[in-house]
């Protein structure tokens, strides 16, 4: 009721005179919360492509991929100011330093340069000789930005066949014991084998750092005291062509590297001049290490019993009347076929 002086409040029509209270419960949702996953970082762009460091390092031609792997171990190399791995990958935009110089890796199709160069005897392969006797290297033509590497060496008294690449990884290929990569050799010995001293040869001779032995011993003929043999070896040890047959009494008078791999010495490469190979026979050279191309993807791996053609192997052995006379030419920039046609598995 309403009190004196008040006047009553109307209510609406239809309205009941008391509401019922109504108990709110939560809203049940129309469909489960989806979980949220964690977004996955982007993937690089095409033109940020990674390559592990002791490979890029090898590129750069400072050394094969394990003299790289060891400088990283000792601390010797940095990414972006700290310490490098073993493993490691890196990119364009990374800083690499070794010591006080910087490594630039660049994303490039550019192949690695390969030259060949006909040593004479009377140079040394090394960079820094204490006697000062001339270099191999003062021959070679001058490159910016990279260094030449030498697949394999030669002695002071042996000629033939050296090549000389800017990758790293390729000379680790060719020179890498686990690879088996075949060394042809001419070689002319005072005096002429026996069958025995033959045999024995191709069966191995033990030397003071272990037992070596011809894959291929062959006869190639000669005048007088002097005979030609033609051999073939699948290691590089110091000297050790030479060993072989000083430790059976023997002598070698001259030596002569013809071919290494499927790489031959082009028969019209005077001495001391040097070819560089075209590219085509790079891609080849590269597919037959199983080394990947910059442009073109190849999982070939080493053919180890590959050889060139027998008249390639020929036209490169010496006469077996040849004087040892030596004649020094100026380099060469011309370009030659020196790679096999012919390989067999």
């Amino acid at each position: 009721m309403a009190k004196a002086g008040e006047s009553p409040k109307r209510r609406r029509r239809g309205t009941p005179k008391s509401t019922p209270k109504v108990t709110r419960t939560a809203r049940k949702p129309l469909r489960p919360p989806t979980k949220r996953t964690p977004t996955k970082p982007e993937s690089p762009p095409a033109g940020s492509k990674s390559q592990k460091l002791q490979k890029v390092l090898a590129q750069a031609g400072l050394g094969s991929r394990r003299a790289m792997e060891e400088l990283i171990e000792a601390g010797k190399v940095k990414v972006n100011g700290e310490a490098a791995t073993i493993g490691q990958r890196v990119t364009s935009e990374d800083l690499i330093q070794f010591g006080r110089r910087r490594i630039q890796f660049k994303v490039t199709t550019r192949l690695p340069r390969v030259i060949l160069y006909h040593k004479p005897e009377g140079e040394i392969v090394t960079r820094d000789d204490p006697k000062g006797r001339v270099s191999v290297f003062e021959k070679l033509p001058t490159i910016r930005s990279a260094k030449w590497l030498a697949v394999g060496r030669l002695d002071f008294n042996t000629c033939g066949l050296l090549i000389f690449t800017t990758s790293g990884e390729l000379a680790n290929r060719l020179m890498h014991p686990r690879f088996e990569v075949e060394r042809e050799y001419a070689v002319r010995i005072f005096g002429e084998l026996s069958k025995d001293v033959m045999r024995q040869l191709r069966k191995g001779v033990r030397l003071s750092d272990g037992l070596a032995r011809f894959d291929e011993l062959e006869a190639k003929g000669g005048e007088g005291r002097n005979h030609w043999y033609r051999i073939v070896l699948r290691e590089g040890r110091n000297r050790v062509v030479r060993r072989m047959f000083e430790s059976l009494g023997l002598r070698v008078s001259r030596l002569m590297r013809i071919r290494f791999g499927i790489v031959s010495l082009p028969p019209n490469l005077k001495r001391g001049t040097w070819i560089e190979i075209k590219e085509a026979e790079i891609r080849k050279l590269l597919d037959w290490v199983g080394s990947e191309a910059p442009t073109a993807s190849t999982n070939a791996a080493p053919a180890k019993n590959s050889k060139p053609d027998a008249a390639s192997t020929q036209r490169a052995m010496p006469d077996a009347g040849a004087s040892d006379k030596t004649t020094r030419q100026r380099k060469s920039p011309r370009k030659s076929s020196a790679l096999s046609k012919k390989t067999k598995s």
